[in-house]
């Protein structure tokens, strides 16, 4: 497995260029399942998930070329015949989204038969929200041997109100909805930029959605959808982790190309810290000289703290000074990097929900483990300050969310550096296929 070696010690100075969306990119390449015509995604991350995307949608028959060369970031998907309508196990059991390919599936061909999602083990994400969305839309759903399989004729529009806010449910029934029979309401939604993404790769595509970003988004089923071109949205969880990056390194950071609308409550939470962040139409400087404090976080759906920054902040928390509480509320295993920050030197105590960290605490270096895609975040900004040379292991968690990040540190100052390529020599060979 591949592992990073990061020296620390460094203040990182430059400029970072973020890339797209992942939690954008995949439903979008999703959507494309609900037409016959070319859909061309632009903005399109270097990661894991999107060549596990990439291998579902062709082992269901459609055709997908990622780009190379100039065009790296695009991808072509064309689902003119899906012949096989299955999301296999083998393929999805290390991503989340493998679940939003039900939605579309059903509302273009019927029937689909997708296996029970995989990804990160940071607690239950239930599918029964999906369930039942597309139970009431007319579907017959049955779950057996880890696999679900759906079945309908055409569905109808119904009117859907989410028991939590859910992104994926939200996702995956707009999906549904916009090829279904009559008007679809949808009530207690997803707000988060991801949604609106895809609602306006949607709507490119002759979908007809109203209020995409607000808790009630109200769809007319249309007969067609046609193929179109989209630019997916820049990831804002890369940026809120490169903005850490800069402040917990005592740096000076500028992100290019990201969308500080979406980072307002990242952006908030380190200005109360004492961090300095100016920002522009589509850039943030990050700057932090001196001491700076502690503060409590909550999380919560957009457009409140997120979950996905709640491990970068923790890292961020051992080199402020005073008491930070961070409360986790979406999901209920979401501490596994407590532990591996522990043997780094900080001092966070957790109970329940609660992680209390202590700072300033002087981290040093050490072997420490990666347990998800962002608990790998938190390691590495933790390795950033610490003392010596810190080796993380199983870094192929954060290679399904994160485009080149070493390189991306490498380019604004960090030490860092990858033992084992497995990664890249399995993305280059898939290049050369779809080439």
């Amino acid at each position: 497995m591949d592992k990073f070696i990061i020296r620390g010690g460094i203040p990182l100075q430059g400029t970072v260029r973020i890339s797209g969306a992942k939690n954008s990119a995949l439903p979008c390449m999703a959507a494309a399942i609900l037409t016959e015509e070319e859909v061309i995604l632009e903005n399109v991350p270097d990661v894991r998930d999107i060549e596990t995307e990439r291998k579902l949608l062709s082992s269901m028959g459609a055709e997908v070329e990622l780009g190379y060369g100039r065009a790296h970031h695009r991808t072509r998907i064309r689902c003119a015949l899906l012949s096989d309508p299955v999301a296999k196990y083998e393929i999805v059991k290390t991503m989340r989204a493998s679940s939003l390919v039900l939605g579309p599936l059903i509302a273009r061909t019927g029937m689909a038969r997708v296996a029970m999602p995989g990804g990160c083990a940071i607690g239950g994400r239930p599918i029964d929200l999906h369930i039942k969305g597309l139970q009431a839309m007319g579907a017959e759903i049955l779950q057996e041997h880890g696999y679900l399989e759906a079945r309908a004729k055409r569905l109808r529009g119904a009117h859907i109100v989410f028991d939590k806010i859910t992104v994926t449910g939200t996702e995956d029934l707009l999906m549904a909805a916009v090829l279904a029979e009559g008007e679809t309401l949808m009530e207690n939604c997803a707000r988060e930029p991801e949604v609106t993404d895809l609602a306006s790769l949607l709507t490119a595509m002759g979908a007809r959605i109203e209020g995409a970003g607000t808790p009630t988004i109200r769809v007319q089923g249309v007969e067609r959808l046609h193929g179109a071109r989209h630019r997916i949205n820049p990831d804002r969880i890369e940026a809120g982790t490169f903005l850490v990056a800069g402040a917990i390194t005592g740096g000076d950071i500028t992100l290019a190309g990201c969308n500080p609308k979406h980072l307002s409550a990242v952006v908030h939470k380190l200005r109360e810290c004492g961090v300095q962040c100016d920002l522009t139409d589509d850039t943030v400087r990050v700057t932090s000289q001196g001491a700076v404090r502690g503060a409590d976080i909550s999380t919560e759906e957009y457009p409140g703290f997120p979950t996905d920054m709640q491990a970068q902040f923790m890292a961020f928390a051992t080199q402020a000074e005073g008491t930070s509480l961070v409360t986790e509320n979406i999901f209920e295993n979401r501490f596994m990097h407590v532990q591996e920050l522990v043997r780094m030197g900080a001092n966070i105590r957790v109970d329940g929900r609660t992680a209390t960290v202590r700072g300033k605490t002087s981290l040093s270096s050490a072997a420490v483990m990666a347990s998800d895609l962002r608990a790998s975040a938190s390691l590495v900004l933790a390795a950033l300050v610490a003392e010596g040379e810190t080796i993380i292991d199983r870094v192929y968690h954060i290679d399904r969310g994160y485009e080149r990040i070493e390189e991306k540190l490498r380019g604004v100052g960090a030490k860092i550096r990858r033992i084992g390529n497995v990664f890249r020599e399995n993305e280059a060979s898939a290049a050369q296929v779809t080439a």
